[in-house]
């Protein structure tokens, strides 16, 4: 196994309660990684602290064999990690086509005055075309981002995502709020990312977990308590003790 990602003693508190408590975790490279827990076990707390938006009050982490512990969000999107958000974060007033053009553009580096100079940068659409098909958005590229279903918002995230050529996509609760044929198109927009990027999946969806995960950690109250391949974990005692209960069987 290669490592992707390396957590060592991640620490992270607010006042006195600790979201985050000597976290060791690793990702492998290509795998879909599967982080589960109850609500306010410090999930979202821990992919904060993986991307960069929030400063680890101690532990390291290191990413393509580079510490990475202290450098900002911006540079970690740089060297390869970008993420979701369990609120849709898109340009609303914007179309599709538009939305995923900006997020190339961003990483790209290049600038433009007007946006009629950005309108005839055609290898720029190109791309953006391209990711748009990739996440099943091919047949909205002119619709406005805020007119979408909720369940084509979220895969228009994950473009905007894909748009930063990530190594690592962190994927916080992608299906929350979804209906089961919305839930449906994600399991396979994610499945169909395997082998192409490495995916750390935040979910409370179990089924989809279940069958997309190669490995599965579980948080609780901020530590990990078990890791492994989902037959192992869906038998291991104390996870369903902690989380899965009846859900395992």
């Amino acid at each position: 196994m290669v490592e992707l990602l390396a957590v060592e003693g991640l620490y992270k508190h607010f006042g006195g309660v600790v979201a985050t408590d000597r976290v060791d975790f690793a990702i492998a490279e290509g795998e879909i990684h599967a982080l589960i827990g109850p609500n306010g076990a410090g999930k979202t707390t821990f992919v904060h602290q993986l991307a960069g938006a929030l400063r680890s009050d101690s532990g390291r982490i290191s990413f393509g064999g580079v510490e990475v512990t202290h450098t900002s969000f911006d540079e970690r999107v740089r060297l390869g990690i970008a993420r979701s958000y369990q609120i849709t974060s898109i340009f609303r007033s914007h179309s599709v086509l538009d939305n995923v053009a900006l997020a190339v553009l961003a990483r790209s580096g290049s600038a433009f005055r007007f946006w009629r100079a950005l309108a005839r940068e055609t290898a720029l659409f190109d791309e953006a075309s391209g990711i748009a098909a990739q996440v099943g958005l091919q047949t909205k590229l002119t619709q406005l981002a805020g007119r979408l279903p909720y369940g084509e918002q979220r895969r228009l995230e994950v473009a905007l995502a894909l748009a930063t050529r990530p190594k690592l996509l962190l994927l916080d609760e992608p299906m929350a709020g979804m209906d089961p044929q919305a839930t449906h198109g994600i399991v396979e927009l994610v499945a169909g990312l395997k082998g192409k990027v490495t995916v750390l999946l935040v979910e409370h969806d179990m089924d989809a977990v279940f069958k997309l995960a190669d490995r599965i950690s579980v948080l609780v109250s901020g530590r990990v308590i078990a890791t492994g391949a989902p037959d192992e974990i869906r038998v291991n005692s104390e996870v369903k003790r902690a989380y899965l209960g009846d859900e395992a069987a």
